[in-house]
């Protein structure tokens, strides 16, 4: 005859808990261990995330603090908002922007040849004919923010492009010392 040997009840077949531990001991540090981790991990990616987006703020911060010029060219928005439509193979650009609460400015400068200095009045909706012989338009101050030396030595030739706001006050001074590679220096203002 076979007798089956029935547990008490609330005990478990499993492993018997140590002598000084509660039955719900073992239980707790589990549960405390998995809360633990789903709060922990969101924390962590959390932190990261801070951590990256401070790193890309400073980045951000130190390049607008930067003085002078960055070769390269403008953004397709930046040459858009400042109205500076640099023609296509182009040498030797670069750019450079300023913002305050009254005014933003963009530097740009460029070398081209006579057609693509024709485009660039074009796409601004105007000619050559807005440029004086012998005149800067770009002041002392303003080319000295980006190191411009616009000496009296050179063949200078300028003109400022007034247009409708909100559109951008341009001041333009080309270097026409060599009439096939014309250097184009471009002051574009924004007041909002």
């Amino acid at each position: 005859m076979n007798q089956t040997m029935s547990q008490p009840a609330g005990q478990s077949t499993g492993q018997q808990p140590e002598p000084n531990e509660k039955p719900g001991q073992r239980r707790g540090w589990r549960r405390n261990l998995a809360i633990f981790l789903l709060v922990a991990i969101p924390a962590g990616y959390l932190a990261i995330s801070a951590q990256k987006s401070r790193g890309s703020g400073e980045d951000k911060q130190e390049n607008a603090a930067a003085v002078g010029l960055t070769d390269g060219w403008p953004t397709k928005v930046q040459r858009r908002i400042y109205d500076t439509p640099i023609p296509s193979y182009s040498k030797d650009v670069a750019f450079y922007e300023t913002n305050s609460w009254q005014t933003s400015r963009m530097y740009v400068q460029f070398t081209t040849t006579p057609e693509g200095l024709d485009r660039f009045f074009s796409r601004l909706g105007t000619t050559r004919e807005v440029l004086n012989d012998g005149r800067i338009t770009i002041d002392d101050k303003a080319a000295g923010t980006v190191g411009w030396k616009l000496a009296a030595d050179t063949k200078w030739a300028g003109g400022t492009i007034d247009q409708k706001d909100p559109e951008p006050t341009l001041d333009v001074t080309v270097d026409v010392d060599d009439p096939d590679r014309p250097r184009v220096y471009v002051v574009s203002t924004v007041k909002p």
